[in-house]
């Protein structure tokens, strides 16, 4: 499930990037970019608590360190491009 969630914030972002090139209100996508990068946290949460639920520390051995360096460089990486428009926005009516 976070795979799916993943794909999706990542697309959603780049319409968020898109619709803000192409100077249409952004906001919604915006919204829904980091939205969808909350959820793919929480998917990711559920399924390494199901494994300790199971204790299968193997999994959690084997995929847990390098996911939380993946989670935390795509969180940041989705949270700055997400908010991007507004900076790029903000600095052009200066």
């Amino acid at each position: 499930m976070w795979v799916i969630l993943g794909v999706i914030a990542i697309v959603v972002t780049f319409i968020n990037l898109y619709m803000y090139a192409a100077g249409k209100d952004y906001k919604l996508a915006m919204a829904m970019g980091l939205s969808y990068t909350a959820l793919t946290l929480c998917a990711e949460y559920s399924l390494v608590s199901r494994w300790v639920k199971v204790e299968d520390w193997a999994a959690l051995a084997d995929v847990v360190p390098g996911m939380e360096r993946a989670l935390w460089f795509l969180t940041i990486v989705s949270i700055l491009l997400n908010i991007a428009p507004i900076i790029l926005e903000r600095k052009g009516k200066k």
